[in-house]
């Protein structure tokens, strides 16, 4: 019988205590998600359910740039897509408020599929410039068709009910937002370690190579556009409920590249890189505005005066993290671990 060496028995102890580490921060996460609500003011568990909302989209635009290697710049037109399908059944079908969230998914992934069509062809810039033109037909679609979309006018959403209990607050939709979230964040997680997710990962890195491995390029390429596209829907459809009201201006041009520049600010290719991108793209310009008013007392005519500059505060950091950590949040947050894991031993 073969003796386990040194070197092997201390790999093998390094990863079961990473993943007791991993156990341990998860359970101390989910504490932090529980209590939060009943600490937190109105106002910061509205920026709650916001970067929520924001990370469910990141994770699915992840799936799709960060993981198949496919760009896209519509991802906040799958967003409209899903909040007027949940328009549209609540309005009209008076469907259950979890069911609407699904079926907003599900429509939104057709879409994508439609869209992801050119996938085949063409990559890179010139797929980017299909998506944009995907998303000014779709919201020329969302402006005209009136009887569904209501036009430039929109449509109200009811408050979303969930066993006969209303959710028209950030409070109660927090308790629905965060835990569906959660789940798809999770899916997404677990998705890598399938042989779809592999899949998309070879693609990615050399789609001819696998093609030549036996990988349908087009079925594969469709599927990350349809898993994105549905992940985008179902953000979408919680954003309708959220807001109440969904317009063809709700999810402009600016939206998407707010999606683009979470994954790439968090992190390519990664499960934490959406969540740390989306949470800074949001969470950023509201601490620069604290920051305009504490200065408030001391200059009378800060706000007026400082405004444009917390904006271009706002794209200075983005640039720094692009030239100077190219990897994203992601990257820095694995080298703290690795530091504070490791410095006892440092030499």
């Amino acid at each position: 019988m073969r003796i386990a060496t040194a070197k092997e028995t201390y790999i093998a102890d390094e990863g079961l205590l990473t993943t007791r580490t991993q156990r341990a921060w998860m359970i101390i996460l989910a504490l932090v998600l529980v209590l939060a609500p009943f600490v937190l003011n109105a106002y910061w568990l509205y920026l709650a359910c916001l970067v929520a909302i924001n990370v469910a989209s990141a994770t699915g635009l992840n799936i799709l740039t960060g993981y198949t290697g496919l760009v896209s710049l519509g991802q906040a037109t799958f967003m409209a897509v899903g909040a007027y399908a949940v328009a549209f059944l609540d309005g009209h079908l008076g469907t259950p408020f979890l069911l609407n969230i699904f079926a907003a998914g599900l429509v939104a992934a057709a879409v994508g599929v439609l869209v992801g069509v050119p996938s085949l062809r063409v990559k890179g810039l010139y797929l980017a410039i299909a998506t944009i033109a995907a998303s000014f037909i779709l919201h020329f679609v969302f402006t005209n068709w009136v009887s569904v979309t209501g036009g430039m006018s929109g449509v109200n959403v009811a408050p979303a009910r969930l066993f006969g209990i209303e959710l028209a607050s950030p409070f109660a939709l927090y308790f629905v937002v965060v835990p569906i979230t959660a789940l798809m964040v999770l899916a997404a997680a677990n998705l890598f370690r399938t042989r779809i997710g592999r899949a998309f990962i070879a693609i990615r890195d050399r789609d001819i190579s696998a093609e030549v491995l036996g990988i349908p390029l087009l079925q594969y390429k469709l599927m990350s556009f349809a898993l994105s596209s549905f992940y985008a829907g179902v953000a979408g459809g919680m954003w309708a409920y959220f807001f109440r009201v969904v317009t063809p201006e709700s999810f402009p041009f600016a939206t998407s590249i707010f999606f683009l520049a979470a994954v790439i600010v968090g992190g390519l290719g990664t499960i934490l890189g959406p969540i740390l991108g989306a949470a800074f793209m949001t969470l950023v310009p509201e601490l620069l505005k604290y920051v305009v008013e504490w200065l408030g007392p001391v200059f009378p005519n800060a706000g007026a005066a400082l405004s444009p500059v917390r904006t271009i505060v706002f794209g200075a950091l983005i640039i720094f993290f692009l030239v100077f950590e190219p990897q994203g949040l992601a990257e820095i947050v694995r080298r703290i671990r690795r530091f504070f894991h490791l410095w006892p031993f440092k030499t």
